[in-house]
């Protein structure tokens, strides 16, 4: 068998009969070159299937391009935001030879201000790229601000403000999210009875993918010509303490037909412990994401339906989104909607997260 020959940008110039230099242009779209030109090039080029030796390149010029991931801290290793720095880490085992560096910045879920902290830190230190959670929306769109004028591309995980000028969203669409979670209970749960939204959260308002799911919960009433069932909505602020059985307990007293309980975030095996140690059986419980927690409140049949996200994937296409655009310098999609997967106690065992092989750098 012969080797297969590489295609040179020498190679290029010759067939097209112009300059090496012109056709370097072209490849890095920067200098002036006429449209016939450019297009005579770039037909040639996609004739000969030509694909620029990037890792040459970067061994060549000897730089680092350095990322950055602002992200939620976890105080536990099991713990839902664990799991997109695991795809993170499994995207730059497969990128670092390209001379790609990343950092992790870690702030408090429950403390706006450690965002702040940790998003100055990060501007101080001069990436070339961003990956970010905006947990806090008010917090996240000052930050983006200070990104966009410096022209650091930036991507989102997880939460998406569709008004930025951001490089792409990675994440699931939490509107259709939270319809799904109100179709489910609409199909599960008796007429008139009462539907129960539980937020966990510090500062409601200011978390958009929680505020868009109850937003997709209630929009799916509304478009079906209203429901004879009532939908009531609590906070619970402190989520760092037992007292919210308490809440949950004064919801369960004041209102005898609730049937059913949407938790939007992943703390729903808290929901589950509840009704368990009250022994409350004619409840159902819908909540997200794959934690331990919430497995086992599914294997036990405390928790009806988790509506999962594909964490894992979001950090790995995160960081391959930055290296495509960064480094291969192709264009990436705006949006990256990952799958809305449901998730019962008959399907648990045998669902996959996430499969690397179906994505890859080239």
């Amino acid at each position: 068998m012969k080797p297969i020959k590489r295609i040179r940008i020498k190679d290029i110039a010759e067939k097209a009969n112009v300059s090496i230099g012109t056709v370097d242009r072209v490849l890095h779209k920067r200098g002036e070159v006429s449209k016939a030109t450019r297009e005579k090039i770039m037909k040639i080029i996609e004739e000969l299937d030509y694909h620029p030796n990037i890792l040459a390149s970067a061994l060549a010029s000897k730089k680092t391009h350095s990322l950055a991931v602002l992200i939620p801290d976890s105080s536990v290793e099991e713990a839902y935001w664990n799991k997109p720095l695991n795809g993170m880490r499994r995207a730059y085992d497969e990128i670092q030879q390209y001379g790609i560096a990343i950092k992790i910045y870690k702030f408090a879920q429950d403390d706006a201000n450690s965002f702040v902290d940790k998003a100055n830190e990060l501007i101080k230190n001069h990436h070339d790229g961003v990956v970010l959670a905006p947990f806090f929306s008010r917090e996240a769109k000052a930050f983006i601000k200070e990104l966009e004028s410096k022209k650091i591309p930036f991507v989102f995980i997880d939460s998406n403000i569709k008004e930025s000028k951001k490089l792409s969203y990675i994440g699931q669409n939490s509107f259709q999210s939270g319809t799904l979670a109100a179709k489910l209970l609409d199909f599960s749960v008796p007429a008139a009875s009462t539907i129960l939204i539980i937020h966990f959260a510090t500062e409601m308002d200011n978390q958009n993918h929680l505020v868009q799911r109850e937003k997709g919960f209630y929009d799916y009433f509304k478009q079906n010509g209203g429901t004879s069932k009532k939908i009531i909505t609590i906070e619970i602020n402190d989520t760092s303490s037992k007292n919210y059985f308490a809440q949950i307990e004064k919801e369960l007293k004041n209102d005898q037909n609730i049937r059913g309980i949407f938790v939007t975030n992943s703390q729903v095996y808290k929901v589950a412990e509840y009704l368990e140690k009250r022994k409350i059986k004619n409840i159902r419980l819908v909540g997200h994401d794959l934690i331990p927690g919430n497995k086992e409140s599914v294997r036990k049949n405390l928790v009806d339906f988790l509506i999962c996200q594909r964490p894992e994937e979001q950090g790995y296409q995160a960081i391959n989104t930055l290296f495509q655009h960064i480094i291969l310098k192709k264009e990436v999609s705006p949006e990256n909607y990952t799958s809305i997967d449901i998730l019962t106690k008959e399907n648990l065992d045998f669902y996959q997260e996430f499969n690397t092989n179906n994505y890859g750098t080239n």
